[in-house]
Order: structure tokens, then C-alpha cells, then sequence
């Protein structure tokens, strides 16, 4: 069993993210920017949004936050983001999901300009990833496929199943492994909570990418001896035992699967370290507007 080493992939990444900044800086003038609207106060949202922002700083690039109470208006909130898209000092930006009930995050997503939308979410990148064509990914499977590419794992002509069919990781998940690229080329079954007979599929795969968002939903019974496993999941629990006073687990029995595995994803130290290199990448894309000008 050899880990995929999330931390090790987006460090090495990172090197590479942070020479090209120091370049278009050196070249132009100017910092990368990336902007995150923060609204409410949720504890994971917080997290992650406080990482990127340190991340950004590691690798040279500008970063702003802008902060709402829950209270925003979904107007006010649309208004900004209008404001954000006619800045052209900043080159990417992200509104962190989870939003509050009252307000669409569909509407927040499609009202991003797609060129400066670095969460990969608009439906106009979605359709040129869906087609092949140059775009922004959606960050969490571009980080997986990055892993899988650093690893120099063979997905071509592979069965690979992807389980849990959201918007932000299987849906687009399963495209990617699809497509006629490298990472790609596999032969990919999606599957989710009303497959019958999940066993039966997932004992056939070489490739399980499992986002279902339940602890330890993928079992030793359900893996085929050699398989690689990636484990999206990020599902927290209260715990004396640690200083931040939770423990976080993944979709997969890590302990009874791993021995099984020719690769596995830990949690924490896999998937999640990459999906902020991704939009890293993602955000010097847009400042070098390598895909829209």
C-alpha cells in the first residue's frame, strides 16, 4: 500500500505556483489576486477560507477577504459580486459555500463571471469542461486528477467508479476521468445513493473515488485487492483527544481498506490539501489569462 501524500503533491506544487508569481510579477508589476466572500460564520467555512488565504500569501499572490453576517441580503450579496466582476484588479475570486437558506447559491454562482471564476463552478466552465476545451476545473476533482498525474497512476482504459454524484466533486468527477486526456480515458460508472447493488460495481474497479460524505462508508468487503483509493470525504466528530477539539475521518475505512490498496488517499493530508493548489493554479491561470482574455 503507498499513500497518496497530499501534503508532499501540494508542497512540490506549490514551488512550481509560487516561481511562476514571482515571474508575472517581476514581468508586470503585479501580484496574482484572489478575493473570498466569507458570509456567516461557519466553522469549516472559516477554516478553509483562513488556509486559502494563507496559501496565497506562501506563493506570492495578493489576497483579499470580504466578510458578511449571515444577515446579507441576497441583493447586496449579488451586487458585490457584480462590483468584483468589473474590478480588474482582481483576477479571481470565490464565494465560500455553504450560503444562509435565504439566499440561492445557484443564483451566486451563474451571477460570477466565469473569467474570473476560479472555483470552476459557472455552467459556462462546466460545459467547456464537459467538451475538453480549455477552462477552469472545478477544484476538488483538479486537484485529484493533479494527484493522480504527480503519481503517474494509470487511469486509461481503467474501471473507475465514482461514488456520490454532487455538483462540486462527482458529477464533474466523473467527466474528468471520462474524458479523452491524461489523467482520463477510463471507463467510469457513477453511482450514489439509490445504486442497487454498490458492492457488485465497487468489487470491479480499479479506480473508487468515493465523495458520499458519510464516515467510513467504503468497506474492506466492497474493494478488490490492488485498487486505488481515493477518499474525498471530510466528516467532523468531537473528540477530547485533539487540540482543536474535533477529529476529522473520510468516506473510507482507512484502517480495513488500506491493506488492500495499491494507493489510498489519507484524511486528513490527501484530497483537501490539493483542492487549494488547485485553486491556486486556477487563480494564476486567470491573472495569465491562459484561458479567457
Amino acid at each position: 500500500m503507498n499513500l497518496l501524500d497530499g501534503k508532499h503533491v501540494s508542497e512540490e506544487l506549490k514551488k512550481q505556483i509560487a516561481i511562476e508569481a514571482a515571474e508575472m510579477l517581476e514581468k508586470t508589476g503585479r501580484k496574482p489576486h484572489l478575493v473570498a466572500v466569507l458570509v456567516g460564520n461557519d466553522g469549516g467555512s472559516e477554516t478553509y477560507v483562513a488556509s486559502k488565504m494563507r496559501n496565497c500569501e506562501k506563493v506570492g499572490f495578493k489576497s483579499s477577504l470580504i466578510r458578511y453576517d449571515e444577515t446579507v441580503t441576497e441583493v447586496e450579496l449579488l451586487n458585490k459580486i457584480e462590483e468584483l466582476n468589473q474590478d480588474k484588479s482582481i483576477d479571481g475570486f470565490i464565494v465560500q459555500l455553504p450560503l444562509p437558506n435565504h439566499i440561492n447559491p445557484d443564483k451566486v454562482t451563474e451571477a460570477i463571471d466565469y473569467k474570473k471564476d476560479v472555483d470552476g463552478f459557472h455552467p459556462i466552465n462546466l460545459g467547456r469542461m464537459q467538451r475538453n476545451l480549455p477552462c477552469f476545473l472545478p477544484a476538488t476533482p483538479f486537484g485529484i486528477m493533479l494527484m493522480l498525474e504527480f503519481y503517474g497512476i494509470e487511469t486509461a482504459g481503467k474501471n473507475c467508479v465514482v461514488i456520490g454524484r454532487s455538483n462540486i466533486v462527482g458529477s464533474p468527477m466523473s467527466i474528468l476521468m471520462a474524458r479523452n486526456s491524461n489523467p482520463g480515458n477510463a471507463t467510469v460508472t457513477l453511482t450514489h445513493s439509490k445504486t442497487k447493488n454498490l458492492t457488485e460495481i465497487t468489487l470491479k474497479a480499479d479506480i473508487i473515488i468515493v465523495a458520499i460524505g458519510k464516515k467510513n462508508y467504503l468497506t474492506a468487503d466492497m474493494v478488490k485487492d490492488g485498487a486505488v483509493i481515493i477518499d474525498v470525504g471530510m466528516n467532523r466528530e468531537t473528540s477530547e483527544k485533539t487540540k482543536s477539539g474535533y477529529k476529522l475521518f473520510g468516506d473510507v475505512d482507512f484502517e480495513n481498506v488500506a491493506p488492500k490498496c495499491s494507493y489510498i488517499t489519507p484524511v486528513p493530508g490527501g484530497v483537501g490539501l490539493m483542492t487549494i493548489v488547485s485553486l491556486l493554479k486556477n487563480t494564476l491561470s486567470a491573472a495569465k489569462k491562459e484561458f479567457y482574455n
